[in-house]
């Protein structure tokens, strides 16, 4: 049975990863969670075809597919197979049903220092994928990064930095990422979550808090829900105010989480997700 308070409410896959794909499904189904945001390695290991059924059958909807992108290198060998992966990232999120890929775009390639012609490789890259994708149903959503992963990740930082590259496309086909997780920090962000939501942009809302200190390498250091620095209620504001009333996706990656029984942290993150989103 659905729960009214989490009716916006989707378990990114990565939150609970240690949950098979059937487990993450039957959990879904116990807790009244109607929407899951799936990644493709555990959607290519249980089967592409095999995990749209089991989504479908259950009643879920799949908010998001993550992730396409890493789209800076140089030599074109690896261009062109970084663009022939995206497409098939386009072909696995319509078979789920989903109308999103989330776009990580990719760090500098080494021995590289130049962080405006990586940015300029990901629009040439976005200028193929885009038609692409439309053909599909499929929407791109550049994820600005926190700037610590500028180097090896992401060198999209900001959503004006995102924003800047999606608006050379139309909105159907490229918009942006907002994730609490990334873009807390930055005094800019409300005004252009505002922009994004002027040009109808904002393709997913992304949480997870900001807890320090940052585990060694940083990657798996996203806090549960009300246990770090960020006002969840008020970013999900403004991105209301924008305009967006989809789907709040909990994205978390976090070694302590995935330690723990993964039916009793979904269970956790949609509790923390009504005390401290919705309530």
């Amino acid at each position: 049975m659905s729960n009214p308070q989490l009716a916006r409410f989707s378990i990114n896959q990565m939150t609970v990863k240690q949950l098979s794909m059937p487990e993450l499904v039957d959990a879904c189904r116990e807790l009244g969670v109607g929407n899951v945001g799936l990644w493709r390695e555990p959607v290519q290991t249980y089967g592409v075809e095999e995990t749209a059924k089991l989504v479908r059958d259950a009643g879920l909807t799949v908010t998001t597919l993550c992730r396409g992108g890493f789209f800076t290198a140089i030599d074109p060998d690896e261009r062109a197979a970084a663009l022939a992966d995206n497409r098939r990232a386009v072909d696995e999120a319509a078979t789920l049903g989903t109308d999103t890929l989330v776009l990580v775009s990719g760090g500098l390639p080494a021995g590289s220092k130049d962080l405006r012609a990586a940015r300029e490789r990901i629009a040439d890259a976005l200028a193929e994928l885009g038609p692409y994708a439309e053909e599909h149903g499929v929407r791109l959503a550049i994820e600005p990064l926190h700037p610590m992963y500028a180097s090896d990740r992401c060198v999209v930082s900001t959503l004006a930095q995102a924003l800047d590259l999606a608006e050379r496309f139309p909105a159907h086909q490229v918009g942006v990422t907002v994730d609490t997780y990334h873009i807390w920090w930055d005094d800019n962000a409300p005004a252009q979550i505002a922009r994004a939501g002027a040009g109808n942009r904002i393709h997913t809302f992304q949480l997870a808090d900001w807890t320090t200190p940052l585990p060694e390498g940083v990657l798996n250091g996203r806090g549960q829900i009300g246990d770090g620095a960020i006002d969840m209620r008020e970013w999900k504001a403004y991105v209301e105010a924008a305009g967006y009333t989809g789907a709040i996706e909990v994205e978390l990656f976090n070694e302590e989480l995935w330690a723990r029984d993964g039916r009793e942290v979904l269970a956790e993150t949609a509790e923390r997700f009504v005390a401290h989103v919705i309530q």
